[in-house]
This record gives structure tokens, sequence and C-alpha cells, in this order.
């Protein structure tokens, strides 16, 4: 149906602007579509008319889910017309919003299109945005279903803005134009939006961000530049599906690139669903008439039931500040309003509980200036806590990967500073004794976490095994290590009948400087988590600049290449160093350990009792 058959089929719709807000009356209720759907042209007019009819609206109230348009917040003009009420707070309304001048009503996203149909919520108008309509007179909401299709249904009118620039996107929001009560044509650009994170820090993440999702996961991208922007680093994955209230510009470069083919999906194979739009013209180009997107209402989307029924649902939000027992705000910046609740923990909480799933928090360490760190011993004072302690699995910073997820506090308040930026770790620690989260006397390395020095290996047997260096928040892993060794292995690491590791001793091996002392771990995947199954460490001699070395793998590892691989990327790294040998003490009944080293090169030096004194110096033709 084109546009004259619209107007000569439905003339009683086509009305002028001034007819449609006669029926607006004091105290009224006034729904606007959501973000970049706004019909910018509508609320022009409501304005436009409340200033020429100052008498005839009049402590109306404006309900949006997140404004990025016109607001008449600041505007004293409006005082007594409007007052703005939003389910989330953006740029514009933030000032409004922390002064008074304008309401936040904090409550899930997933909720509020039943606040609408049990008329909690009642909405005397609602102004929305459509795209033209087709041959059957159906149009579509477009890139803005979220609320806006209860709002539309249970208004008392519904008043569109049909815009040949919306896109026709299929799902949940199409409607026919018999049921809007009225209808102005208005064509011009729809709002867009942009994503501004990049740079190094952004791709750090996202490397890290990378390394958690996995091929066939369905992904869900949380507000912000930045979890749209580290979606970049996943152009390695293959058949990633969308289920997100937010469909971005990343999430439209992935499926035409075919990374999102949305194959593997659980529930809704075959398409990507989201909610409404934000994001450049060429993805509203995109969605027009796709055939693979489905724009769904909020409820659905962010429906708890429904995220946790898709196997392997990935959601990748972000936050403010977190602090070293994990509640985490993204809703709050020093104690004042910033964003609002949102669909945050709807989609971190069913994620955590679908087959497979991962809920992951991505976000710098620091603030955009570096003066403040965004992981603090305590969250600010009034701060929302949009993430409980129990919400948060995955926090990944550029600095790394901390998983919280059954940790103790002690626990991941030391995987939280070991992610945290350098400069802010020690006053972190400082806190952290000071509030009892960790060991009073716990130890610290102020040496950077030589990220660079991660890599991975395959041994002889096939097994791949990962070599990094300690981290200061690896004690429960070492203890768990050191334990599962036998009696015999731990006296032949420490040629004494030790059987306790105490936690004093367990920090000689985490506080480290990376330089002349160096402790590296082969970790492997056991389940859903990374096992020690070796350790290597050496601690330089300053007399002859050479240094001691010393391995151990577990006994269920052992003769698979564990330790060949240790000995061989301790000696790049000292020779990196510019060491100019090792040294090892090695007893004699240890002939796995004899036989090792001595196919890598070492000469027995002299014997101490049960002892043999090693040397290997690198200057000698030694074949490594």
């Amino acid at each position: 149906m084109d546009w004259a058959a619209c107007k000569e089929r439905f003339p009683e719709k086509f009305v002028s602007e001034e007819r449609i807000f006669e029926h607006v009356h004091p105290g009224a209720r006034i729904f606007i579509g959501t973000a970049c759907g706004e019909p910018q042209a509508l609320v022009k007019a409501l304005l436009n008319y409340a200033q020429s009819h100052p008498s005839a609206i009049f402590d109306a109230e404006l309900v949006q889910v997140w404004s990025l348009g016109i607001t008449p917040t600041s505007d004293e003009r409006f005082k007594e017309s409007f007052r703005l009420n939003s389910f989330f707070i953006g740029d514009g309304i933030r000032s409004a919003v922390n002064n008074a001048a304008a309401d936040y009503t904090p409550v899930f996203l997933s909720a509020v299109p039943s606040l609408i149909y049990r008329e909690v919520l009642p909405i005397d108008i609602a102004l929305i945005q459509t795209s033209l309509p087709d041959e059957d007179g159906n149009v579509s909401l477009g890139i803005s279903v979220d609320i806006v299709l209860p709002a539309a249904k249970k208004a008392a009118l519904v008043a569109a803005q049909v815009n040949s620039q919306m896109p026709f996107v299929y799902g949940d929001g199409v409607m026919n134009i018999r049921d809007l009560d009225f209808v102005v044509f208005c064509d011009e650009p729809l709002l867009t939006f942009k994503s501004e994170a990049s740079g190094e820090v952004v791709h750090h993440i996202g490397r890290h961000v990378a390394r958690i999702v996995e091929d066939g996961a369905t992904i869900q991208v949380g507000y912000g530049s930045l979890p749209d922007a580290v979606l970049s680093n996943l152009e390695g994955k293959k058949h990633l599906g969308l289920h997100s209230e937010l469909f971005s510009d990343g999430v439209a470069d992935l499926m035409k690139r075919g990374i999102i083919d949305n194959s593997r999906k659980t529930i809704d194979p075959g398409k990507a669903v989201a909610s409404f739009c934000m994001g450049r013209k060429e993805t509203y180009d995109f969605l027009h008439k796709n055939s693979d997107v489905s724009f769904r209402t909020i409820d659905y989307t962010n429906s708890m039931l429904v995220i946790a029924g898709q196997r392997n649902m990935t959601a990748i939000n972000s936050a403010l500040e977190i602090d070293l027992t994990g509640q985490a705000t993204a809703e709050s910046l020093d104690g004042k309003f910033y964003s609002g609740v949102g669909g945050q923990a709807d989609f971190m909480r069913g994620a955590a509980l679908a087959p497979g799933g991962k809920a992951i928090l991505a976000m710098p360490s620091t603030s955009g200036d570096g003066k403040s760190s965004r992981i603090v011993p305590r969250l600010s004072p009034g701060a929302g806590v949009t993430l409980h302690r129990g919400d948060v699995h995955y926090v990944i910073t550029e600095y790394g990967i901390a998983y919280l997820h059954g940790k103790s506090i002690r626990e991941r308040a030391m995987d939280l500073i070991a992610i945290a930026h350098p400069n802010f770790r020690p006053w972190l620690v400082e806190e952290a004794r000071r509030l009892s989260l960790v060991f009073k006397d716990q130890a610290y390395s102020r040496s950077v976490y030589p990220e660079a020095l991660e890599t991975w290996k395959r041994t002889k047997t096939g097994q791949e095994i990962m070599l990094r260096p300690v981290r200061i928040n690896d004690e429960p892993l070492l203890k768990e290590f050191f334990y599962s060794l036998s009696d015999k292995s731990m006296y032949r690491r420490f040629a004494s009948a030790r059987k306790d590791m105490p936690h004093a001793r367990l920090q000689e091996f985490v506080a480290v400087d990376y330089s002349r002392d160096m402790v590296i771990l082969a970790l492997s995947r056991h389940h859903d988590r990374e096992i020690v199954v070796g350790l290597a460490q050496y601690s330089t001699n300053e007399k002859d600049h050479t240094a001691e070395l010393a391995l151990v793998v577990r006994d269920d590892f052992q003769n698979q290449g564990i330790g060949r691989e240790l000995h061989s990327y301790m000696t790049y790294l000292a020779k990196r160093q510019g060491l100019l040998g090792f040294t090892a003490e090695v007893l004699e009944d240890n002939l796995p350990a004899l036989n090792l080293i001595k196919r890598m090169g070492f000469e027995t030096v002299r014997k101490d009792g049960e002892v043999q004194q090693m040397r290997l110096m690198f200057n000698k033709d030694t074949g490594i």
C-alpha cells in the first residue's frame, strides 16, 4: 500500500500535529519512543505546541527508556508543562536527574512491559516512529521495539511519525496502520550513536574477551562503546549467535563477515535476536528487511528464562567500578546516578545459568584520565550495586582475566588486584590488608606482570599447555599444586621430607620480580578451570651471573614432555636476561630429573652426599 493509497483509505488518521496534541490533558502520561528510534518531529511539535498553548499542557509526564534526542528538562519554558521520567539515564538528562529536575525509575527493563500491560504505568498517549507501510498496510517499529510495542498496544491514543528512513525490521514490531490513531509523515535522518572506544586498552581487553568466547557461542553485547568495540577481536570465531537487547554496529559487522550466523543457537536458530538498535546509518540499512534478524519486545530478549535456555550463552557487559569483593556498579559514579539498572543483571544471571554459559564484565582498569582505578577497595558511598558478589564470574581489564566464581573473598581480592593498573596495585594491597580482605602479611611485588611472556606449547604427547609467569593471585593454584605432589616428588623438589606448604612459603613463589627471579607455571584445562601441572623457577646468583634452576611436574602429568618444555622456555628467558648459565641441585635418586637435564646439556660439577651439583653454561655448544 503506497502513501497516497493510505491517505485515501484512512483519511481520518492523517491530521495536523496540533489536532493530535489537543488530546493531551493536564497530568497526562506521554510515552516517547526509545533512543535512536525517537520520533524527533513529533517531539519537536509537542514542545512547540506546549510553548504556543501554555495552558493546554500542564504537569504532563514524559516516559522514555533512553533519551538521545530533544529533552525539555533543562528548558525553563517547559518547567510547568513537562517532567521527564526515564528508565535509563543518558548524557542528555544526567545532570537533570542528579539535580532533581527529572525523574529516574530504577527497574529491570524486562519488567517494564508488565508495568504497562497491567496498567501500573498507564499510558495516555504514545509517540512512536515507524517505517513506511507495505502493500498490506503493515508498518514496522524498526530499530526500537523494546517497550515501544507494549506502549503502543496499551496507550489510549497512538500517534506515529512515519519515516521512510526507518528500516522495516522483522519480528514483534510489525503493526498495521489500522492500529494507529494518528499518522504524521516526516522524512528525516534517524538519530545515530557512535562507538568511540578505541586504542590499545580496548584492543587488549578485546583480545582477552576473545579467549573466553567459544565457537558456537550465543553472545549478548551490553550498552556502551567498550562492549561494542571489543567485538572486532572476535574475527577468528565461527558460528556465533546473537541474543541481546541491543543490536550494535559491531554486531552488524560480524554478521556481514559471517562470524555471527546464528546456526548453533538453541532458541531462535538462524535469527539474530535483539530489542533495539543504536548505531550508524549503515547498520540501520543492514537491518532493513533482513530475514536473518528478528527484533522482539524487551520482556522476551531480557527474560532470564530465555537467556538461560540458550546453550553457551555469553554475556559481555561493562561496569564503572568493581570492588575487591566482586560487587560492581554500572549505574553510579562518584555516588551520583550515571546510567541505569537496564538489563545487565538479567543477562549476566541468565548466562551464568545457561549450559556452558559465561558472564563477562569487561572494563578499563582506570578512568579515562588515568587518575583513578576502576577496581576499588569498596564501592563509592551511595553507589547502586548493579551486580552482586555472586553475579560476577569473569572480570577483564587490559591487564588480564580474573575468574571470581566460587572464589573466597581473599582469592577474588587478589585476582582483581592482579588485573588492576600497576600504579594502583600497591594501594589496593594496602587497603585489602587494612580491610582484612587478605592476609595481614600478604606479599606483593611491584613489578609489572609480563603478559608478553605468556605462550602455548604442545608437548611430545600432543597435550596443549599454557606457560606463563606466576601472578600475585596464584597462591591458591600453587597450594593445590604442591599438595597434589606425592611425598617422593616433594622430597625431590625440596631435598627434605616436607609435607606442608604454608602461606609464608607460598608467598615466596608469587612475589617475584620477573627479572632476577622468575617462576613459570605450566597450566592445563581441567573441566572448567585451570590447574598447575608443572612449575619452573630460577633465582639469579649475582656472583657469577648464573641462575639456580628448579623444576617439578605433577606426578600424574610426568613423562609427557612438560618438564622439557619448561626447561626449554626457562633457558630462553634466562638468555633474554643475559644470564650466562644455569646451576641445579639434583638428588641422585631423582633419575627422571637427572636424565632430563643431562639431555639438556647439564654437566655434574661435584657431588655433595646424595646431591649432584650440576651446571649448564650457555656459551658452550649445548645443542639447545
